[in-house]
């Protein structure tokens, strides 16, 4: 295939950084359009910056003056609205635009699994997902009314060496590593699937430029799906604790105290999602899990050792979770 032409909205986040980093590595021209800002992921060699908040509409149209691209990746739409004005600058100037939504729109809880790109879009749980959802279905008419050439693809917990998986962040990390109980949601049976961002990248940028992939919707994920008891005890071991302290809390307990985490919980982390990737694998063979979330977990953690200013306790979670290990510890029944 030859080098294509293509623009990242965004670029730096944890997903989109190893996207862009896999886009150069195969030798794709790639622009970033974003605010500039520094953060701690810098943007790799060879991208082209263009400075522009996408939530200014003019200010990104002064950004891209002059510019088509093959493919446009979209990473920072969040609402419907947020897709109108992508149709707005992208429609004639791109031959594809990929649109990052969310394996959290797929029906919750699932009836069926594995989860496939047929399994409905539902999540009555959280309006993120909900949001989500209405993007497709924006970019699904634009589709089909005046041929627009999108690309849906639904991520599941996707992980890269700065981000903890687990609401609270390093707070759980540190409440381990100081021998306190730590909040698991459910009983931590429940499989969870997980993914390397440097795995998700390589489907991702897989499609690039694929006509098969137009109009189509795919899951990228992993193939690991284990227990949250087993991932929380992965990185408890990455981070010299032989036995963490675990303490399984309902998902509908953690709602009653915090209604955000627990929407979280309730719309996302506290059902089994395994996925099927035949769909991703068939079009990109390529694709396959390489960093399984063992070594992520040793990522994560010597990362965070690394960069002690990244070692942050919330002080909101470590409340929460003081009080509800406290309020669901087992306890003996009297006599």
């Amino acid at each position: 295939m030859r080098p294509l032409r293509v623009l990242f909205v965004g670029g730096t986040g944890i997903i989109s950084t190893a996207c862009v980093a896999e886009a150069l590595a195969q030798g794709h021209e790639v622009h970033l359009l974003n605010r500039g800002t520094t953060g701690i992921r810098p943007v790799p060699e060879g991208a082209i910056v263009h400075t522009g908040d996408i939530r200014d509409e003019d200010a990104a149209r002064a950004a891209l003056a002059g510019l088509d691209f093959d493919v446009v990746a979209e990473f920072l739409a969040f609402v419907p609205e947020h897709i109108e004005t992508d149709l707005r600058l992208f429609c004639g100037r791109t031959r594809q635009y990929v649109f990052v939504s969310s394996a959290s729109a797929y029906q919750t809880p699932p009836t069926h699994l594995p989860v496939t790109e047929s399994t409905p879009l539902r999540n009555p749980y959280w309006e993120y997902s909900r949001n989500k959802i209405a993007c497709e279905d924006a970019l699904t008419v634009a589709y089909r009314e005046t041929g627009f050439p999108m690309t849906i693809v639904r991520p599941s917990h996707t992980y890269d060496p700065t981000m903890p998986p687990f609401d609270g962040g390093w707070t759980v990390v540190e409440r381990m590593r100081a021998g306190k109980g730590v909040v698991v949601p459910g009983d931590g049976t429940s499989l969870w699937t997980i993914t390397h961002h440097t795995d998700f990248a390589r489907g991702f940028v897989g499609l690039f430029g694929r006509s098969e992939a137009l109009g189509e919707a795919f899951h990228i994920t992993g193939s690991e799906s284990p227990t949250w008891n087993d991932i929380y005890t992965q990185v408890a071991r990455a981070a010299g604790v032989a036995e963490p302290d675990l303490v399984h809390v309902p998902s509908d307990a953690v709602a009653a105290v915090d209604a955000e985490w627990g929407a979280a919980l309730l719309g996302d982390k506290a059902h089994s999602m395994v996925f099927d990737n035949g769909k991703i694998s068939r079009l990109v063979p390529q694709f396959r899990t390489t960093v399984p979330f063992a070594r992520g977990a040793e990522e994560i953690v010597a990362w965070h050792d690394a960069h002690p200013e990244a070692r942050v306790v919330d002080p909101h979670y470590d409340r929460l979770m003081d009080a509800l290990v406290a309020a669901h510890r087992p306890r003996p029944l009297p006599g």
